[in-house]
């Protein structure tokens, strides 16, 4: 199963050094999916501020990057 690796860039970057094994790419962006919900959710908590252009990149072990997503890409905010 190949691995995946979830580096959050906001401001504070946090590379991921042990990555995740998942099934494939599909697996992998729901997994950063659900991270960068989860890591907003406390971001909007503790500091009441949400950055649309913070993401979490997807590489493999390569170092090549598979995918990003986009905090603002994966929020729906309504009035």
């Amino acid at each position: 199963m190949p691995r995946f690796y979830f580096h959050l860039v906001n401001d504070v970057d946090a590379p991921d050094e042990e990555g995740t094994e998942l099934p494939d790419l599909s697996a992998a962006r729901e997994h950063a999916v659900r991270n960068a919900r989860f890591t907003m959710a406390e971001t909007l908590k503790e500091q009441g501020t949400l950055v649309k252009r913070h993401r979490i990149q997807i590489e493999d072990d390569a170092g090549n990057v598979l995918d990003t997503v986009y905090f603002g890409d994966v929020v729906l905010v309504e009035d």
